[in-house]
């Protein structure tokens, strides 16, 4: 018999490699509200400009490019839709759409992110 503690014939090996299952609990305070939420608002100083770029897919270039015109255009009235940039990544398997928003309130981060998440061809918002 070894001390392997791979050997699982050494009899007291098996024996001190029991396994305590301990009651798993929510961890309360670290993200509050849904995901899409603002975590830290205090942080934040509004108004602002806010580069944004946001992330789909190669095929669905078209596709992202409408989704996000219509959840900028419905929620910026006054943003410049034109002034959206569209680039490829270096290896063409994304797209990403740059835009530049003026944001006054938290509420409107929150409700930018949730409509992103939201959208079919959005991968990623950074």
């Amino acid at each position: 018999m070894t001390d392997d503690p791979k050997d699982t014939t050494n009899p007291n090996q098996t024996s001190k490699r029991e396994v305590k299952v301990t009651e798993l609990v929510a961890n309360d305070g670290i993200l509050k509200g849904k995901k899409t939420d603002v975590q830290n608002p205090e942080l934040w100083q509004f108004p602002m400009n806010y580069p944004l770029s946001i992330i789909g897919h190669e095929g669905e270039h078209d596709s992202l490019l409408n989704e996000v015109k219509l959840i900028l255009g419905s929620q910026f009235p006054e943003f410049d839709l034109a002034s959206m940039e569209v680039k490829p990544s270096k290896t063409g398997r994304f797209h990403s759409v740059r835009a530049n928003l003026y944001l006054t309130t938290v509420e409107q981060v929150n409700t930018l992110y949730a409509s992103l998440d939201n959208a079919k061809t959005v991968r990623m918002v950074v």
